[in-house]
């Protein structure tokens, strides 16, 4: 039946106003289930991270801002985006000036550079002092940029994050490993044999597109980041730049990678597969991962099976380390005081910190006698538990603020209940790097920059997982490299390390 012309115009009317509405919460090309609405006049900011939507981000989302209202005034729309979509999002949200006004900040010192984040200093004595305060002072010296100025909170965790790598604790005991006497990669390899031939169902060495810095082994780490393949030595105390593709122990890593794929321990797609998160329940013996003390523990939950882990780097703090779960503002808010004060509860208030990272009390988890946190798995239609599902919620902990007010976990394999001290033996422990802090200024070379970045992924992923012939493929990676303008920007950034170096010795 034809609808009166009036109901016509009301619906017109109340399409329009939900299309407004939506606009209204930043939710055009870019928006994210998980996005609420404003409570009335209240400010409420718009927050992108990292991470799988969840099935009960809403869920979460709304008692967040039932906690944030009540304590500071102030509710989020909380987006997670997927770990494969992340970045380019971000990168696109940045770039086409779409309205937002927190997030997680990978590739930090990049979009510091493009003016996307908002210089912090003048608040962070004020409303963010008490996040200032509780934050390891070295953190906020990593993050503080070459023109003295902190454009991000960093998260308040281990210093040094080391490179370790796991193994299944089940084949551990079976077969009596010492894991702590496998230290290079030349040293696996009967280990990886005997899971070859003892283990079929167990994938030897698992790998993919970005694979592991092995490089760090031999003691380098990366100036910028590994598509700008120029690399120190940590411990140097007169650091010399080098594209690391072309030194020995470079080489050593590649010939033993190409060994270790023609032997079928690595899988057949590495230099294809996307990184990712721990595959739950996958058989996998030998992985490498970056973590600070006790990352076994999370590991073990996210694998499905208990794993245990060795550290094979020694505990220095590079630059990367402490940039690398940033929480930044961005430079076009309109409400810079609110941002701060949210981030300032999240970095000093336990409720509202394990709130974010675990979920709601009751629905996502419980506490037990010892004031740990025990996950609810997730159930059925007919209220049963879904065997190894994840919960309704799990944060991403490294990219939302302050960890030493976190409860510790629970259950089948609880964490030790002195963690956090365990955590702050480690920082205490841990050395700086001789390039800490050191950040180059490249921005009159970008047009190098993006013709290396393209070099390194035509080339990276097939010699870094084994998948291509070493003789014939390195020497062309190094030679576009070259041609890329490779040796202009180590040199560039040579000339800057060794000014900075001298002025730090003033």
């Amino acid at each position: 039946m034809q609808q009166p012309s009036w109901f016509r115009h009301l619906t017109l009317c109340a399409v329009v106003a939900g299309l407004l509405a939506l606009l209204a919460v930043g939710c055009s090309l870019f928006s994210d289930k998980g996005a609420t609405a404003p409570h009335g006049d209240m400010v409420n900011l718009v927050y992108y991270t990292i991470g799988e939507p969840d099935p009960d981000l809403e869920l979460v989302n709304a008692k967040i801002n039932e906690v944030l209202a009540k304590k500071i005034g102030i509710t989020i729309s909380y987006n997670k985006v997927g770990w494969q979509e992340y970045e380019n999002r971000l990168n696109a949200m940045v770039s086409a000036g779409t309205p937002f006004d927190i997030a997680y900040a990978p590739e930090f010192t990049t979009y510091v550079k493009r003016g996307a984040w908002l210089r912090l200093d003048d608040y962070l004595s004020n409303t963010g002092k008490d996040m200032y305060d509780v934050i390891d002072p070295i953190f906020w010296e990593g993050v503080r940029m070459d023109d003295g100025g902190i454009y991000g909170v960093p998260t308040n965790k281990e210093l040094a994050v080391r490179q370790q790598w796991m193994y299944p604790e089940e084949l551990v005991s079976k077969y009596n490993l010492d894991i702590s006497k496998y230290n290079t990669l030349e040293s696996l390899e009967p280990l990886l044999q005997m899971i070859q031939q003892k283990e079929p169902e167990y994938l030897p060495m698992e790998l993919d597109k970005d694979s592991h810095n092995f490089f760090a082994l031999h003691g380098y780490e990366y100036v910028i980041d590994k598509e700008l393949p120029l690399m120190v030595r940590s411990l140097e105390p007169a650091p010399q730049v080098v594209n690391i593709f072309e030194t020995e122990e470079a080489r050593q890593v590649m010939d033993t990678l190409r060994h270790y794929y023609q032997a079928g321990y690595i899988n057949e797609d590495a230099a294809l597969r996307e990184s990712q998160e721990l595959e739950r329940g996958k058989k996998v013996f030998w992985k490498a991962s970056s973590g600070g003390p006790l990352s076994d523990h999370s590991w073990s939950k996210d694998r499905g099976y208990r794993v245990v882990a060795h550290p094979v780097t020694t505990e220095v703090v590079t630059t990367e380390d402490v940039r690398g779960g940033v929480m930044a503002v961005s430079a076009d808010t309109k409400y810079p005081v609110e941002c701060i004060k949210f981030l300032n509860l999240l970095n000093t208030d336990p409720e509202v910190r394990n709130l974010f990272n675990y979920g709601i009390e009751g629905v996502h988890y419980t506490i037990d006698k010892n004031g740990q946190v025990v996950l609810i798995p997730r159930k059925d239609a007919d209220g049963n538990p879904i065997p190894d599902a994840l919960p309704g919620y799990t944060g991403v902990t490294y990219t939302q603020g302050n960890w030493f007010i976190l409860k510790t976990r629970g259950g089948d394999d609880p964490e030790p209940l002195n963690k956090w001290e365990e955590f702050r033996a480690s920082n205490a422990r841990a050395v700086k790097s001789s390039t800490f802090g050191f950040t180059p200024d490249l921005s009159m070379m970008p047009i190098q920059i993006q013709n290396i970045k393209m070099v390194w992924q035509k080339y990276y992923p097939s010699l870094m997982t084994g998948s291509v012939d070493v003789d014939t493929e390195l020497p062309k990676f190094n030679e576009e490299l070259k041609q890329a303008g490779l040796d202009e920007v180590r040199a560039e950034i040579q000339k800057q390390l060794d000014a900075w170096s001298a002025s730090k010795q003033q």
